[in-house]
């Protein structure tokens, strides 16, 4: 596996890209969650072989900056031809930042957005879930540490539950921790799972073996002088 990251070290290189080069936050959300897409799309056409006309997927879209990054993939699979429809699991008027902008332009472009923020909503929407070909999982980033709070456990339990779509983790499972690759009381079980920059430092504990599936490093446009920096410094 390549040279890993901590959580703490993925936080510098975002931070420089932004403070340092300028690059703007959404346009790093941009670039992490077309290349994402493009990972989907792949595993869609050449391992599932299926039409991209044809093709089903449900993208699980938590309240922060991964959240954000699942509604960048589902517009961009929209793009391509791609069913997509998305599931909240906050209230959209509670996001924030590059989450919120990326939330509204889904929305204007008419992508069903189903809430789940309820636990009757999951278990309506969760039903539907088994009739995608990918069930994106969109929920929890890599500042994630600790217990899952019970709606969330009970969306990752239904995840992990069923039987027939491939699960596609966004930057990591959710629920499983980024330092020391422990899973928590509810960790989704990946097929894959596409991170951003590069592998972070749990990846490589036996514990997270079962949780991350086959890991797939996207590029988010930061310069790899500057992550080499970073892994310098320790």
């Amino acid at each position: 596996m390549d040279t890993l990251l901590s959580r703490d070290q993925v936080r510098r290189v975002d931070r420089l890209a932004i403070e340092e080069l300028g690059i703007p936050g959404i346009v790093l959300m941009e670039n992490a969650g077309r290349n994402a897409a493009g990972v989907i799309f792949d595993l869609l056409c050449d391992e599932l072989a299926l039409d991209p006309a044809k093709a089903r997927v449900a993208v699980l879209c938590g309240g922060g900056n991964n959240g954000g990054d699942g509604y960048v993939i589902a517009r961009h699979l929209h793009n391509r031809g791609v069913s997509v429809r998305v599931y909240t699991t906050v209230d959209p008027a509670t996001l924030k930042g590059d989450a919120a902008v990326n939330h509204t332009i889904c929305a204007k472009m008419g992508l069903p957005i189903e809430r789940i923020t309820t636990a009757q909503q999951v278990a309506t929407h969760a039903q539907g879930w088994s009739g995608a070909h990918v069930v994106v999982d969109a929920l929890l980033g890599t500042g994630f540490r600790g217990e899952v709070r019970a709606h969330l456990a009970d969306v990752i339990k239904r995840c992990n539950a069923l039987a027939g779509p491939k699960v596609v983790a966004i930057d990591l499972p959710s629920g499983l921790d980024c330092d020391t690759g422990g899973p928590s009381n509810a960790t989704v079980q990946a097929d894959v799972t596409v991170t951003f920059v590069a592998p972070k430092i749990g990846f490589d504990a036996p514990s997270a073996t079962r949780y991350v599936g086959r890991v797939v490093v996207a590029d988010i446009g930061t310069p790899p002088g500057l992550i080499d920096r970073v892994r310098a410094s320790g």
